[in-house]
């Protein structure tokens, strides 16, 4: 409950208050009042979009940043499992902090200063104070790689993005950059997601041109794709229009498409995708664009 006050931050779970009752009924009894969370389903999210698992990963990054930095010193997490998580429309936060150590280990050789983990050790200089050198954010690091970025970072990403996002999964895995640059890469992935940047060279213009109908929906004709933000169809969010179009055009199926007008939490559009249009009905909230005749 102390720690969670202390170390307030948009990635721990929010204390709102707590009481303590001393009564025959209840006897020494604390409770704490938080925040309510979902808990972290690995399963449940690789079967989600890149972008949501990507805000995962960041939510992580600026948290292991906030414990490096905070008020308290350098913190680890000594549990570092998914269930010391859960998602908080859509961030990530921590919960359960009963096994966070601030002190950092001593040390008299470099030989004191080795973190060990089940598939690989690393081992630490041993500063001139008698403390091992960045232990408790290079532990947290590793914890984040092997138990988030390996599995959440790399999959389904686009394409121009992936050289990026394998170097943060391989420094995180060898631990040769620390939380900070980590933090900085991970923040870059976003302004270039968010910014379009990273369609520069990636999408070619296409040739197909395609007819708007404004106001309009197409309420059936449906596909699957992967992954959607819709199970029973195809749902996905774009950068803008010509992106929308270069997704239809690589969808062999796709005919038509219906932008909405709800937004992701970078600011994209969601656009349904379909196999045609042979019934169009209005609707004040939706823009139909249907593939014209070559």
């Amino acid at each position: 409950m102390v720690l969670l006050e202390r170390l307030r931050h948009p990635n721990v779970l929010q204390l709102f208050g707590y009481c303590y009752q001393d009564s025959d009924d209840i006897p020494d009894t604390l409770t704490t009042i938080t925040e309510l969370g979902a808990p972290v389903e690995m399963i449940q999210l690789l079967q989600t979009s890149w972008e949501d698992r990507f805000r995962i990963c960041l939510s992580l990054g600026r948290l292991l940043h906030h414990l490096a930095h905070s008020p308290l010193g350098s913190v680890t997490l000594l549990d570092f499992r998914p269930r010391q998580f859960v998602l908080v429309d859509g961030e990530l936060k921590v919960t359960d902090l009963d096994d966070a150590r601030v002190e950092e280990t001593p040390c008299t050789s470099h030989a004191d200063c080795v973190l060990e983990f089940p598939a690989r050790n690393f081992t630490l200089p041993c500063s001139a104070q008698g403390w091992c050198e960045g232990m408790n954010e290079k532990r947290n690091l590793y914890n984040a790689y092997r138990f988030f970025f390996t599995y959440l970072l790399p999959h389904s990403a686009p394409p121009s993005l992936r050289p990026l996002l394998d170097s943060i999964v391989n420094a995180s895995g060898e631990l040769t950059w620390g939380v900070d640059e980590t933090l900085a890469q991970l923040e870059m992935v976003l302004h270039l997601y968010r910014s379009g940047q990273y369609l520069q060279n990636s999408t070619a213009s296409s040739s197909a041109e395609y007819q708007r109908i404004p106001d309009s929906t197409i309420p059936q004709e449906d596909y699957r794709c992967w992954p959607s933000y819709h199970h029973g169809s195809c749902l996905l969010s774009v950068f803008n229009l010509a992106e929308a179009v270069d997704v239809c055009e690589s969808h062999t199926q796709c005919i038509a498409f219906v932008v909405t007008n709800q937004t992701t939490w970078t600011g994209r559009k969601l656009v349904f995708f379909k196999t045609g249009w042979s019934q169009v009905v209005p609707d004040p909230n939706k823009t139909t664009y249907v593939r014209a005749p070559s």
